[in-house]
Parts: C-alpha cells; sequence; structure tokens
C-alpha cells in the first residue's frame, strides 16, 4: 500500500491524492459581487450543506498553491458578503468548467461562459438563470484554514432565499435527482453524473479561453448547438484563420450542406475535437455571412 506523508509531498500531488479520494463533490458555482459592482462567477468543489436550522452551506476558495494569491470569489465576500450558491447540472456543465478558467479580475465570468444574469430577491450578486437550483446566501463567516499556497477558507452561509425550478421536482413537490441531473467532481478532469455515472471535462487552464461571447452570433444562434457545445467552443484561445480552414477542408467536407456542416461539427463536439469543429463552424459561417 502507498503510504503519503503529508508533510513532505509536494502540494500539488497532495492536492491529487485528496480530491481522487473524496468524491463525488458537489459544486457551488458561486456568484459574487465586490464593491465596485463588478460580478465574478466561479466553481468551488470543496462545497457542503451543514445544517437545516438555521440553514447552512459552507465552501472554500483555495489559495492557489503555486502562487499563493487569493481567487476573485474570496476577495469579493470579504467586501460583500453575499453569495448566490447556483447548482450545476448536465446541462451546463461545459459553461461552468469554462468559467473557471483564470480571467483577469474584473472580466465577467457570466458573460465568457454565455450563461444569464438575472437579479437576486434578498441580497446583491446575480443568479444564474440557467442553473435549476439557486441560493440567495449571507456570508456568517470566513474562517482561513491557512496563509500558504493550497490552504482553503471556509466560507460559512446562511441561505436566505432559495429558487427552485418546478420541472426538478416531483409530484410532491420534493427534489427529483434523476430529473435534477447533477454532477459531481471527482480527481483531475473526472466528474460524475447523477443520471448516467463518470465523464470527462478538460480543465481549461492552459490558455485563456475566448469565451463565449467572441463566437460569432451566426454560431452561438444554432438551435443544434446547446449551452455545452459552446462552453467547449469558447476553450480555445484563438479562433482559427481562413487559411488555417482551407487547409483543414477537404473536398467532401467543402461540398457538405450547411445541415451537414452542422451535424458533423456537433459530432467533432461530442467527441472533444474542439478545434476540428471550429474549422467546420467557419466554414458554415463563411458560407453563410
Amino acid at each position: 500500500m502507498l503510504s503519503i506523508n503529508p508533510n513532505t509531498t509536494p502540494i500539488p500531488q497532495l492536492f491529487g491524492y485528496l480530491t481522487g479520494s473524496v468524491g463525488p463533490r458537489p459544486i457551488a458555482f458561486a456568484s459574487t459581487i465586490n464593491a465596485y459592482g463588478e460580478v465574478n462567477l466561479a466553481p468551488f468543489s470543496f462545497f457542503n450543506v451543514f445544517g437545516a436550522n438555521p440553514p447552512i452551506v459552507v465552501f472554500s476558495p483555495a489559495r492557489a498553491g503555486r502562487t499563493n494569491t487569493t481567487k476573485n470569489t474570496l476577495d469579493n465576500v470579504y467586501e460583500i458578503p453575499e453569495v448566490v450558491i447556483n447548482v450545476v447540472n448536465y446541462d451546463i456543465v461545459q459553461q461552468m468548467s469554462l468559467s473557471s478558467t483564470a480571467y483577469e479580475k474584473g472580466v465577467n465570468e457570466f458573460v465568457k461562459a454565455g450563461l444569464t444574469q438575472i437579479p437576486s430577491i434578498i441580497i446583491r450578486p446575480p443568479r444564474v438563470a440557467e442553473s435549476p437550483i439557486q441560493m440567495e446566501c449571507k456570508v456568517v463567516e470566513i474562517k482561513p484554514l491557512g496563509d500558504q499556497g493550497g490552504a482553503g477558507n471556509l466560507v460559512i452561509c446562511e441561505v436566505a432565499h432559495i429558487h427552485i425550478k418546478e420541472e426538478v421536482l416531483d409530484d410532491d413537490g420534493l427534489i427529483n435527482p434523476l430529473k435534477l441531473d447533477q454532477v459531481a467532481r471527482l480527481g483531475g478532469n473526472w466528474y460524475s453524473r447523477a443520471n448516467q455515472g463518470l465523464f470527462e471535462v478538460p480543465k481549461p487552464v492552459a490558455n485563456l479561453g475566448i469565451g463565449v461571447d467572441q463566437i460569432p452570433k451566426t454560431i452561438t444562434q444554432l438551435e443544434a448547438l446547446d449551452g455545452n457545445d459552446l462552453g467547449k467552443l469558447g476553450t480555445i484561445p484563438v479562433i482559427p484563420t481562413t487559411e488555417e480552414v482551407d487547409n483543414f477542408l477537404d473536398k467532401n467536407i467543402k461540398n457538405l450542406s450547411s445541415i451537414d456542416l452542422i451535424a458533423e461539427a456537433k459530432s467533432y463536439l461530442e467527441q472533444n475535437k474542439i478545434v476540428d469543429a471550429w474549422m467546420l463552424l467557419i466554414h458554415y459561417n463563411n458560407k453563410t455571412v
């Protein structure tokens, strides 16, 4: 049996062992706001519910392991001690993942991820309209667990208001986990889907993705592409050039109808061949513009 001494194990390796061992972990898709009114949206899998009277949820934005910097979410709740915990289901998992990209402070991840901001009732941070369950919370306490890279910060929140979409309820008015289709986090790129088991979402951390907001409208408005498709398309650092597209396409693909081009691009996205999908969609875009 492998024996691990946390005191002598590099933090990234220790992080991998811990997150691979404890799971599936629920995801707090946290929307916050700073003193200047700038909105931030980020996912955290160090999260759970810890009581009903009062209703308490806790999540932990950890310090960066390599740079020891704090997350914008943590900075925001110190300034404005309010947060919306948006539940993540499969329909928005790719957009949620895209929002975890390390965009500069002040960049609105709602916009980058192509998600819809709607106002809360009790607190200032907005909610994610696409999320099936949204909990408006007041921050009760922030408890730092250390001051070095990888240290957690417990954000203890009291739930002030809950919004639940009726389509995830059963006939008795209770949340139906099959209808909710919730996703949870494991180690590495692995996630768990309530309805179907394990799947992978490559981490968008190597480069800053362009975001859904930079995808041409002729593509974002295609009925065949859902939020997860757009989330994948938003992860590339730059859009391929027309020359790159011409070099990629063979004669058979060039002669495909628009409907077949979109269907083929959708197939590529399902296989996580994101650049290949872009090639077809740019060709489609050039044909229709």
